[in-house]
């Protein structure tokens, strides 16, 4: 009996105490949601390998130059500088294409049962066929390729007839969040079928290697050969095409980099459709304000916006009436922060279009409606150089901590600059100068400073001579790849 009564006790311990688990819907709370099995990821990679492929590019035979030498593979992002410098003494002219026409290769995913393998441009770039290579051993030759530079991205359309082909979702990039586990498939180094795992770093990483990018950073290791291949949710859909690392050593340091989805499923309809990315453009070379220093010189109340440093001739800002020096601080009403902003604000409107920009002049506000066109096909894509005819430069003058001197065709042609530009040459910078702090730097060219036009060196003593020594100087220069950059020397130089 004494037994019945302690047993007894105990239960009434338990039920007061909440030891004894009564079901949820017995105490009026919902069941809670299962926890998803992370200790494997093996049922996400048996969706996925068969539907990422190896992509060896090639240029077919009749089409081969053996002469032609072409990119070299070691200025990809990532190698050490003093690496990728001796490997161009060594092999100045680049390397030719090999006998039999390979490129090169990477890696790529099929996001539909028909035969569309997305990728990134660089894997393709230059090939008339690709050979795509399946888990299966199973190889696929394909000449029907498209692709957009600015994004980095590419499509290759398979034989439909020898499909249905193992295929992968793309997923909502936007969706993912910091923290969130991912799966990198590929070819690094050509070991087909790799992966590796981690999670999502970082989003909205720009580092400029793209004209339009967004990136998604992760941790999953990515080498070269993994290019092209997919980022992969613990849902088996693709959120991401893996595209470029950041690496002192030119293998992996712990940051890769991934193209969103979204983007990507953007560009890939557009090449399905028409071939091709159109875009629009106001036609204006940009920097992002994101210095204090420089917004104040700006007449800015904080570093925001986008500032024009130069426009394209008769194009649509030009025609409007925007001016060098104006800060876009808006489009219709949508505030942009900076020049990434803008860019790819205006990129996905439609050509045609009537926009009104937002914009600070000197300090004041003012709206100006800019009709927008469709980007020229080589707009922002920075022109090649032609070598140096060794010519010597004429004697500089000095100002600012820097040597300046008169831009002739042969000047220019030393710094890489393919046709004569108004503004001065900087031939020299005082390591010790503002001007030096500032990242200005031998083969710039001024164009502008606080404003006013520097044509020659005339101009430029004139304007320097007559400058406050006690004043913080907006110099605007331009660069031998078609850059343009505002940088605030500061007094004292």
């Amino acid at each position: 009996m004494k037994r019945w009564m302690v047993a007894g006790a105990g239960l009434m311990l338990l039920v007061c105490t909440g030891l004894w688990t009564v079901p949820g819907v017995l105490q009026g709370q919902a069941t809670p949601a299962p926890v998803r099995d992370l200790v494997s990821y093996r049922d996400i990679v048996k969706k996925a390998l068969p539907a990422v492929v190896s992509i060896e590019s090639r240029q077919t035979r009749t089409e081969i130059k053996p002469s032609r030498p072409r990119r070299l593979p070691f200025d990809a992002p990532g190698v050490p500088e003093e690496f990728r410098k001796r490997l161009e003494e060594l092999m100045p002219e680049g390397i030719p294409d090999a006998p039999d026409g390979r490129l090169g290769s990477g890696s790529g995913v099929v996001i539909d049962a028909s035969g569309v393998v997305l990728t990134n441009h660089h894997v393709i770039d230059g090939a008339t066929e690709v050979v795509i290579t399946f888990q299966d051993g199973k190889k696929v030759t394909a000449k029907n390729i498209m692709s957009d530079p600015k994004t980095d991205l590419a499509i290759v359309k398979l034989d439909s007839s020898k499909g249905p082909y193992a295929a992968l979702e793309l997923g909502d990039s936007d969706t993912m969040e910091i923290g969130d586990r991912v799966l990198a498939v590929g070819a690094p180094f050509g070991l087909a079928g790799t992966v590796t795992h981690g999670i999502i770093s970082a989003k909205n990483r720009n580092l400029n290697v793209n004209m339009y990018e967004d990136f998604i950073q992760t941790d999953a290791a990515i080498n070269p050969g993994n290019s092209g291949g997919p980022l992969i949710n613990v849902d088996g859909q693709v959120i991401g095409i893996n595209s470029a690392i950041k690496s002192r050593s030119g293998g992996f340091q712990g940051i890769g980099l991934a193209i969103p989805s979204n983007q990507a499923r953007h560009i890939k309809d557009q090449l399905l459709a028409n071939g091709s990315v159109k875009r629009s453009y106001i036609g204006v070379a940009m920097q992002s304000v994101q210095d204090p220093v420089l917004a104040q010189k700006l007449g800015l109340k904080s570093p925001y916006g986008a500032v024009v440093n130069d426009l394209i001739a008769s194009g649509p800002a030009e025609k409007a009436g925007v001016q060098p020096g104006d800060v876009i601080v808006g489009v219709n009403g949508k505030p942009v922060k900076d020049s990434k902003a803008l860019q790819a604000l205006i990129a996905s409107l439609q050509p045609g279009k009537e926009v009104e920009l937002d914009v600070v002049r000197e300090g004041k506000n003012q709206s100006i409606k800019v009709q927008l066109e469709e980007q020229p096909k080589t707009y922002g894509m920075a022109a090649g150089n032609e070598p140096s005819e060794g010519n010597i430069l004429p004697t500089p003058q000095r100002g600012l901590g820097l040597s300046v001197a008169n831009m002739s065709l042969e000047a220019g042609r030393k710094y890489g600059f393919k046709s004569k530009k108004n503004g001065v040459m900087i031939t020299e910078v005082d390591p010790q100068s503002h001007a030096h702090e500032a990242g200005l730097r031998p083969g710039m060219l001024i164009t502008r400073i606080e404003r006013q036009a520097v044509a020659d060196v005339a101009a430029f003593e004139k304007i320097v001579g007559s400058l406050d020594a006690k004043s913080d100087v907006l110099v605007q220069v331009a660069t031998p790849e078609g850059g343009t950059l505002l940088v605030v020397v500061k007094a004292g130089s």
